[in-house]
């Protein structure tokens, strides 16, 4: 059975080549701080490249303040830093214009997008049939959901949380990320503030079990 290309949608077709193969997916990559959210980022970008595949590295706020990706255990990429006006599609759109190809997308930091990039994944994956993978956190520090990573869990094809078990100072697992200040656990103020993860930071984030972010307990004072 043949498809008639001049029934589809404009908008629907890959890459300017008529096909609509329904083999794309977005998948959204989960879990607290420490967990090797970034880490695994990279490795799927080098796993697909490796396999001739070509994709874009994107990342919002990272830990470097640059526009890359970087990880706790050293390794570092270029990324495209992810705007309030940036239009995911336009930008594989502008790459395939261009004359390269665009086979997925690698989204770091991704619950810090807009609900619109959200959106522009998925149609990425509908109709332009280009394999998205987000990575990032669920809950901010009030163990509430970030409105990007909210989208993902309604509108992804596959959900996953990280198995790289991160602990509480308990020993506990690690469920929520607390933001300390002034050595306390905010309960208020901005969703996103960029902090360090160092104990002598003003501003410092340090993964809790529920209990003690509940109770905002931070365990013994580390020499």
């Amino acid at each position: 059975m043949t498809v008639d290309d001049s029934a589809l949608s404009p908008a629907c077709l890959v890459a300017g080549d008529g096909r609509l193969r329904h083999g794309a997916a977005l998948k959204f990559f989960w879990g607290p701080m420490d967990c090797g959210k970034s880490t695994m980022a990279l490795q799927m970008n080098y796993n697909h490249a490796r396999q001739g595949r070509r994709g874009i590295v994107l990342t919002r706020i990272d830990r470097s303040l640059g526009p890359q990706v970087t990880t706790r255990i050293g390794l570092a990429h270029e990324a495209i830093e992810v705007t309030d006006d940036l239009d995911l599609r336009a930008l594989v759109r502008g790459r395939w214009a261009d004359g390269e190809r665009v086979d997925y997308l690698i989204c770091d930091e991704a619950c810090f997008y807009s609900v619109e990039h959200v959106e522009q994944m998925a149609e990425l994956v509908d109709c332009y049939d280009v394999d998205v993978f987000a990575f990032g956190l669920a809950s901010d520090f009030r163990s509430e959901l970030f409105p990007a990573a909210r989208r993902l869990f309604e509108l992804a094809d596959e959900v996953a949380r990280i198995q790289v078990e991160v602990l509480c100072w308990c020993g506990r697992e690690g469920q929520l990320n607390a933001r300390i200040v002034d050595g306390k656990v905010a309960r208020e103020g901005a969703q996103v503030v960029i902090g360090d993860t160092v104990d002598h930071g003003d501003v410092r984030y340090q993964v809790l079990c529920r209990r003690h972010h509940r109770t905002g307990d931070l365990g013994p004072v580390r020499p």
